[in-house]
């Protein structure tokens, strides 16, 4: 068999991606089998200088265990808030298909870090480079997934706000078409390792952080998260212009000029914590891959701190569910309903309150005028953009 792939692949070097899609069943599975080589993870991971220590020799570290307990509540916290849309009616629309996709991309993330952790440490040397690259690529996947969907998110409402108009009917294919792409693009980007863009025959062009994926596939990926990043960036901008241009309409309708520089105020609070979350959650490891890329092999000690980098980067799945679904005033009601309908809800269907501003969801007929005029929050944290929220927004434009 090993003359057989040499006379194939006569350079001494790991077949690409363009390579394996070429080769014939056959030797498509040859090629695979050398993945099956247990010896080129520890050969990775030592010239990258990860064995020198005791973390692969004993078991969980307490930071480990840390990170396990997060890890748990992301996956119980994002699957609430799914049983929530699944359960209410009210959430079978449109504008909550992108949010529920977050929600599940933050869950599996969650989730695969789970696996991730459990098959770290010393049971990392254990596993065959295909397991390796599948435990890598499905944490990979699913962040990817999670910061796509927030690109998905922005474009959706830039789009709600620029057409005036709610998501329905036909335009349920767009928003699949956004959720289809996001997960497309992920999976693409997780599977190009194991496709044959990684370092196995080429120990110089190795990551410190991920042992068998190459420099410059790394390189490639940083770039493609910050151009989500720049974009979600652009797009929360457009949209806050928009906003502010338009509610001048409301003159009128409101009390004061104070009153709207409070609102144009509070939502440019809403962005701000948006995009400051999710920068402030990933950008050290934007950083330190950054690093990885610039460094050579065992001059950057910060390198073999990556885990602590990454849960950073995980807690922003933590954060997502409260940002984009809990500042709903009827998500966060469904939820409370969901968790402690009787310690929380009273018999006419109105929360309790317990002195804490953020949980106080009733409905009266004031506040329902008063969040139809103010909507411009909840349109930015929640995506909860109806016709209603619409005719306060744009009175003159929708009546031409």
């Amino acid at each position: 068999n090993k003359k057989q792939f040499r006379s194939t692949f006569p350079i001494k070097h790991h077949p690409t991606a363009m390579e394996i899609t070429k080769a014939p069943p056959r030797q498509l599975f040859r090629i695979f089998r050398e993945y099956q080589n247990n010896h080129i993870i520890t050969q990775h991971y030592n010239y990258t200088g990860k064995l020198e220590g005791d973390r692969y020799k004993d078991g969980l570290k307490p930071e480990a265990i840390v990170f396990l307990v997060i890890c748990l509540f992301i996956a119980l916290e994002n699957i609430v808030v799914l049983i929530a849309i699944w359960k209410n009616k009210k959430f079978h629309m449109p504008m909550y298909y992108l949010l529920g996709n977050l929600t599940f991309s933050d869950f599996l993330a969650g989730f695969t870090y789970m696996v991730n952790i459990v098959l770290s440490g010393p049971n990392t040397l254990k596993l065959t480079p295909v397991l390796w690259f599948i435990r890598e690529g499905g944490v990979f996947i699913t962040l990817a997934a999670s910061i796509i969907s927030l690109l998905a998110i922005a474009i959706e409402r830039h789009v709600t706000m620029v057409k005036m108009k709610p998501y329905h009917g036909a335009k349920k294919g767009r928003m699949f078409a956004l959720i289809g792409a996001s997960w497309v693009l992920s999976v693409f980007l997780g599977v190009l390792p194991i496709m044959g863009w990684n370092c196995i025959s080429s120990l110089e062009e190795c990551s410190t952080v991920l042992p068998l994926y190459s420099k410059s596939y790394i390189l490639f990926c940083i770039t493609i998260f910050t151009a989500v990043l720049l974009s979600i960036v652009v797009l929360y901008a457009r949209i806050f212009r928009i906003v502010k241009s338009n509610t001048q309409r409301l003159g009128s309708l409101r009390k004061g000029l104070a009153r709207k520089s409070q609102k144009y105020m509070a939502l440019l609070r809403t962005v701000t914590i948006v995009l400051g979350v999710f920068i402030a959650c990933w950008l050290p490891l934007f950083v330190l891959l950054l690093l990885d890329f610039c460094c050579e092999v065992r001059k950057c000690a910060v390198l073999f701190k990556a885990d602590y980098f990454l849960g950073i980067a995980m807690v922003n799945s933590l954060f997502n569910p409260i940002i984009y679904t809990l500042t709903s005033k009827d998500m966060r009601k469904a939820i409370l309903k969901l968790l402690c309908r009787h310690c929380l809800i009273t018999k006419d269907g109105q929360v309790k309150k317990f002195g804490i501003p953020f949980l106080e969801c009733s409905t009266s007929k004031s506040e329902v005028v008063s969040h139809r005029l103010e909507g411009l929050e909840t349109t930015l944290s929640s995506g909860n953009v109806t016709p209603s929220t619409i005719k306060a927004l744009y009175p003159r434009i929708l009546k031409s």
